[in-house]
C-alpha cells in the first residue's frame, strides 16, 4: 500500500481526504503547522509533520519513505501578511522540490476549475504558475480542478436568512458545487489513475436563481431576490481594487469574477446542495 503525504490537512478538504486515506487504510502521514489543531479532529495518522510550508528549512526531509504527495496548500483568505504566491506557488514548489529530492513518484494538487482561463485573477495566477512547476517536475502528476465548494456556498445562505439575496446579471449562469467529501474521493482515487487532469463538481448543476431558491428553503424564508446590473460589478471591482490591499481584495476578485461565469465541471458525488443548506439551517437552530 502506498505511503501517503497529505499538506493542508487542516483545511476543509485536507480533512476529508485524510479521512478517506484512512478508511482506506493507506499509510498516511500529515503535514500541518499546527499539530494540536489536527489532533482535535481525532483522525487516527500514522505520522504528524509540523511545518512551516513557506519556510523551505522546515520541511527538510518530510518526504522521506513517502509514495504519494497530495497537496491542497492554498488560502482563500489571506492571513499573516501572507500572499497567494507566497502559499498557492511558493509554498507547494517548496513541497514538490522535496518530493523530487525524497523520490517521491506522484504528486495530486487540488488547483480550481478554468484556472487556466483565470490567469488575470491573482489566486489563479499563483495556482497556475505552481501546475506550470509541476507538469515539468518530471513525476508523475494529477492535478484536480474542482468546482466551488459547498463551503463557498454559505453566503447564499446566510443572505437567504438575512431576507434577501443579491445576485449579479440575471441569475442564470450556472454552476456544480462540491462537497469536500465527495471531493476527497476523487483526489484518492487520482493515486491509482491515469489522468493528468481531471476537472470535477457537485451531483447537481444550478443556476445561481436555483441556488438562491434552495438557501430560502433551508432558511424558511420567503423568496426574495434582487438583481444588480452587471456594470455595477465592474465598477465596484474597479473601485475596491484602488482603496483595498491586495490581500483583502484577492478573495473578492476571485469571487465577483466567479459569479458572473458559468462554472461547470463534470458531475460527481452523492451530496447535495439541499442537504448542505438544511445541515447549516440546523445548527444555527441548536
Amino acid at each position: 500500500m502506498d505511503k501517503v503525504l497529505v499538506a493542508g490537512a487542516t483545511g476543509y478538504l485536507g480533512k476529508y481526504i485524510v479521512k478517506n486515506l484512512v478508511k482506506r487504510n493507506f499509510n498516511t502521514t500529515v503535514l500541518v503547522r499546527n499539530s494540536t489543531k489536527f489532533e482535535t479532529f481525532g483522525t487516527p495518522v500514522d505520522r504528524i509533520v509540523q511545518a512551516e510550508v513557506t519556510k523551505k528549512t522546515t520541511l527538510v526531509n518530510c518526504c522521506d519513505a513517502i509514495d504519494i504527495v497530495i497537496s491542497t496548500l492554498g488560502i482563500t483568505r489571506q492571513n499573516d501578511g501572507l500572499s497567494y504566491m507566497d502559499v498557492d506557488y511558493q509554498a507547494n514548489l517548496n513541497l514538490l522540490n522535496e518530493a523530487k529530492k525524497s523520490g517521491v513518484r506522484k504528486f495530486v494538487y487540488v488547483s480550481v476549475l478554468n484556472g487556466e482561463k483565470l490567469k488575470k485573477l491573482k489566486i489563479c495566477e499563483a495556482k497556475e504558475k505552481f501546475v506550470d512547476e509541476l507538469k515539468k517536475s518530471g513525476l508523475e502528476y494529477c492535478i484536480i480542478r474542482p468546482n466551488g465548494f459547498f463551503s463557498d456556498m454559505t453566503e447564499f445562505y446566510n443572505m437567504a436568512k438575512n431576507g434577501r439575496i443579491y445576485l449579479f446579471g440575471d441569475g442564470k449562469l450556472k454552476s456544480n458545487p462540491i462537497h469536500g467529501e465527495d471531493l476527497a474521493q476523487v483526489c484518492v482515487d487520482a493515486i491509482s489513475q491515469k489522468e493528468n487532469e481531471i476537472d470535477v463538481g457537485g451531483p447537481s448543476t444550478l443556476s445561481q436563481i436555483e441556488i438562491a431558491t434552495i438557501a430560502f428553503e433551508a432558511a424558511g424564508k420567503p423568496v426574495k431576490i434582487t438583481h444588480i446590473p452587471d456594470w455595477i460589478r465592474r465598477l465596484v471591482l474597479r473601485s475596491l481594487k484602488l482603496i483595498l490591499s491586495a490581500n483583502k481584495f484577492g478573495p473578492i476578485e476571485f469571487f465577483m469574477n466567479v459569479m458572473a461565469i458559468e462554472m461547470i465541471a463534470p458531475e460527481y458525488g452523492v451530496h447535495t446542495l439541499t442537504n448542505y443548506f438544511n445541515s447549516l439551517n440546523n445548527e444555527k437552530n441548536i
